[in-house]
């Protein structure tokens, strides 16, 4: 078993590069069936979400070859209309495959999806919009089944703006007859960066980072050059490094605009933070108040960030109230924090977290994606040696993590 060793408390300084969006990177993957030509991608992150996204193309019948740190895209004349079961149930960004093979082929069989255990995450938002393009939609023996000989444009207001199911329904509007509108849609970035991408490919759609979005359906889509927005929920982990273990440290390659919400949490606990032409530089003695914070769909405070806050948190001088209203089981992380000193007390979707001036290294478990990295970032000011294990999940959303916290000063190494 692969193990991160993290030795504490060593200060940090220095410049790290966020990597290209993982959840803008997988869609645009997906996305890129719907095109009848090549479509190349200027640089994609080493991660194992982006090998399984780009094994389930294959298994579809796209041809996916690296070029110079990017990736080109070949989508076959004839798309192999079954997801392969195994990929799918690993990563829950598979099932964005949906859309795209029923606006090329008329057909879709896939299983029900996976990905990290941080709550229930349905699909029926996602079936709901494809059914209302005309799509005939059936569910057994854990598959759904989706026929289509023509998808139609319709109105379409979704319970919770889902950031999957708006994207899966503008990839599937975007080849479908007459105009499709999406009421209550998802904002985020990365629901943008798709809209571009498609729109690059031929696509007419409009509104994308608003509540609606509106999407004219055209006949055919060509392949495209794009290069992916940067990730927001990287940049942010790698704020937090400088009021973790005290330092400075300058995040590069960042849209502000993006990491709003967590940039304003930042400065309330205070923590000196910059912002500058394409990157933002934080500087901390390590010293910081507690904060309460809210996770809401974008532009609101993201759940992605919630598990690195609730680190930070753990040794601010206070008490910090976490409300959790994204995902039902995400502070799975809690209790491991906890084996390393943390204050924290979990009453259903509220964490109240009591600051403690130090935390102790010990072995812990990432339990899912964002929960590594707090762990990890804990580890940067906790006394001794920390040792994480479940390293599959980090390895899932950041590309080359141990060496940019090297780069900056950490005392971090791999093993197994």
């Amino acid at each position: 078993m692969e193990t991160l060793v993290i030795r504490g408390g060593r200060t940090v300084s220095g410049r790290v590069r966020v990597s290209p969006a993982k959840n803008a990177v997988l869609p645009i993957i997906a996305a890129s069936l719907l095109a009848r030509t090549p479509s190349r991608l200027e640089e994609v992150p080493a991660l194992a979400d982006v090998r399984t996204i780009c094994a389930v193309i294959r298994h579809l019948g796209a041809q996916v070859r690296e070029q110079d740190g990017g990736l080109v895209i070949e989508p076959p004349y004839e798309l192999n209309w079954e997801a392969p079961e195994d990929l799918v149930r690993r990563m829950r960004a598979s099932f964005l495959v949906l859309g795209p093979l029923l606006a090329r082929t008329g057909r879709a069989r896939i299983s029900v999806p996976g990905g990290c255990a941080i709550g229930t995450r349905p699909i029926d938002l996602h079936l709901k919009g494809i059914s209302l393009l005309g799509a005939t939609i059936t569910q057994r023996r854990g598959y759904i089944e989706a026929c289509a000989p023509r998808l139609r444009g319709n109105r379409i207001y979704l319970d919770f703006p889902s950031v999957g199911a708006t994207e899966n329904i503008m990839c599937a509007a975007a080849l479908a007859a007459g105009q499709t509108v999406i009421e209550n849609a998802a904002e985020e970035p990365e629901v943008v960066d798709l809209a571009n991408f498609l729109n690059a490919m031929g696509a007419q759609i409009k509104g994308a980072g608003t509540r609606v979005v509106r999407i004219q359906g055209v006949g055919e889509l060509y392949g495209a050059t794009y290069s992916v927005i940067p990730d927001r929920i990287e940049a942010g982990t790698f704020l937090l490094t400088a009021p973790m273990a005290g330092g400075q440290v300058v995040v590069e390659n960042v849209i502000a605009d993006h990491l709003k919400p967590v940039v304003a949490k930042l400065k309330e606990a205070g923590v000196s933070v910059q912002e500058e032409e394409n990157s933002i530089r934080v500087a901390s003695d390590g010293q910081y108040r507690a904060v309460d914070l809210k996770t809401l769909p974008y532009p609101g405070f993201p759940t992605d960030m919630q598990p690195q806050f609730m680190a930070l948190l753990a040794r601010a001088r206070g008490t910090a109230v976490i409300t959790e209203t994204v995902f039902e089981n995400r502070f799975m992380h809690a209790a491991e924090l906890k084996r390393m000193g943390a204050r924290i007390t979990v009453v259903g979707r509220t964490a109240i977290v009591h600051g403690t001036k130090g935390l102790t290294g010990t072995r812990v478990c990432a339990t899912d994606l964002r929960a590594g990295a707090a762990l990890a970032l804990a580890a940067l000011s906790a006394d001794g040696e920390t040792l994480i294990t479940g390293l599959e999940h980090i390895d899932r959303g950041y590309a080359g993590f141990v060496e940019k916290l090297q780069d900056l000063g950490v005392d971090i190494s791999r093993r197994g």
